[in-house]
C-alpha cells in the first residue's frame, strides 16, 4: 500500500493504493478500511508507527481508529501493536461467492490432499492479485507466504498464471504494467511471461518455481465456469528440494474439472449470482 497527498491540496487529502487503484481517504470509513488493508499477506502484526507510515494517517487518528476496530473485533492488540482478528475471518467467510465456491470445492480439495499429502490451495482473483480462499496442509507443510484471506500478485504464482492464461483482457493489463520481482526467479519480462502463459493454455496446467518465495514450487490448474472463464484455481505446493509437480498434473486436472463442472451446473440452474470472482456478471 502506498499513500500520497492530493497535489491540489497538500496535506488535506490523502490517497492510498488499494489493489492497484488509487482511493481517496477522506472519510472515517475510508480511513478505517485503509488501516485494515495496510496488512500485507506476510504480516502478522503491525506497530502503530508502521500503520501510520503505510496509510499516511495522522498518528492520533490511526490510534483512535485502531482502538475502535479492536472494540468491533476487527483488530486485536498484540505485543507489537495490532493484528487482524478472527472477526475479519468471520466476515470474509460470509462473502457469498467465495462461500459457495468453498462448499463445492472442499471435498475435492480434501481428496487431493489425501492423495498427495502436499499443500493444497484454492484461490480466486481480485484485480491483479490472487486471494487464497482455502489452504490445506499437514505436518509436512512447506513454509510459504500463502494464508487464507491473503493475497499474492498474479504473475508470480501458479494460481495467478492459471487466471492469466485464460483471460486475454487481464493478460494485456498485467503484461502492460510493471511486474514486481519477489525473488531472483520471478519472471518480470513480459515476452517471457507471455510465452509461459501460452504454454499454460496448451497444457492446461501452470507451474511456478521459486517465483513467489525461495524454496517453494507450485503447480496449478484453472477451474473454468460454464463460459470457460477462469472462475477459480487449485494448486499444489511443496519444497523445491523434493516436490515434483509434474507427478501431480493428472490429479490436479481431475479436481479442477470436477469443481468446474459443479460451478457450471450451479450457474446454469440456480442463477444464484455465482459470477466469476474478480469479474462483473456477464463478463
Amino acid at each position: 500500500m502506498t499513500q500520497r497527498c492530493d497535489p491540489n491540496g497538500p496535506g488535506r487529502q490523502h490517497f492510498v493504493s488499494l489493489n492497484d487503484t488509487l482511493v481517496a481517504v477522506d472519510s472515517v470509513l475510508a480511513k478505517a478500511v485503509a488501516i485494515l488493508r495496510a496488512f500485507a499477506v506476510d504480516d502478522t502484526d503491525l506497530s502503530l508507527a508502521e500503520l501510520v507510515r503505510r496509510t499516511g494517517l495522522h498518528k492520533a487518528t490511526a490510534f483512535r481508529l485502531c482502538a475502535q476496530l479492536v472494540e468491533l473485533r476487527l483488530l486485536e492488540k498484540s505485543a507489537v501493536g495490532y493484528r487482524l482478528s478472527a472477526g475479519m475471518f468471520e466476515l470474509g467467510m460470509r462473502a457469498s461467492v467465495e462461500r459457495s465456491l468453498l462448499e463445492l470445492a472442499m471435498p475435492f480439495l480434501q481428496d487431493l490432499y489425501e492423495r498427495t499429502h502436499e499443500v493444497v490451495h484454492l484461490g480466486v482473483r481480485e484485480g491483479h492479485e490472487v486471494v487464497y480462499v482455502a489452504k490445506l496442509g499437514g505436518h509436512r507443510q512447506v513454509r510459504s507466504p500463502s494464508r487464507v484471506g491473503g493475497r499474492m500478485p498474479l504473475h508470480c504464482t501458479a494460481l495467478g498464471k492459471a487466471f492469466l492464461a485464460y483471460d486475454a483482457d487481464l493478460r494485456r493489463e498485467v503484461l502492460g504494467g510493471p511486474l514486481t520481482r519477489r525473488t531472483p526467479h520471478t519472471v518480470v519480462e513480459p515476452r517471457r511471461l507471455s510465452r509461459q502463459l501460452a504454454t499454460v493454455r496448451q497444457q492446461q496446467v501452470a507451474f511456478e518455481r521459486e517465483e513467489s518465495a525461495l524454496g517453494l514450487t507450485c503447480v496449478a490448474v484453472p477451474v473454468l465456469d460454464r463460459l470457460d472463464r477462469p472462475y477459480a484455481a487449485i494448486s499444489l505446493a511443496g519444497p523445491t528440494t523434493r516436490f515434483r509437480p509434474e507427478n501431480h498434473q493428472h490429479a490436479l486436472r481431475a479436481a479442477g474439472a470436477a469443481v468446474g463442472a459443479l460451478v457450471a451446473r450451479r450457474q446454469s440452474t440456480s442463477g444464484d449470482g455465482m459470477s466469476a470472482p474478480g469479474t462483473s456478471p456477464g463478463r
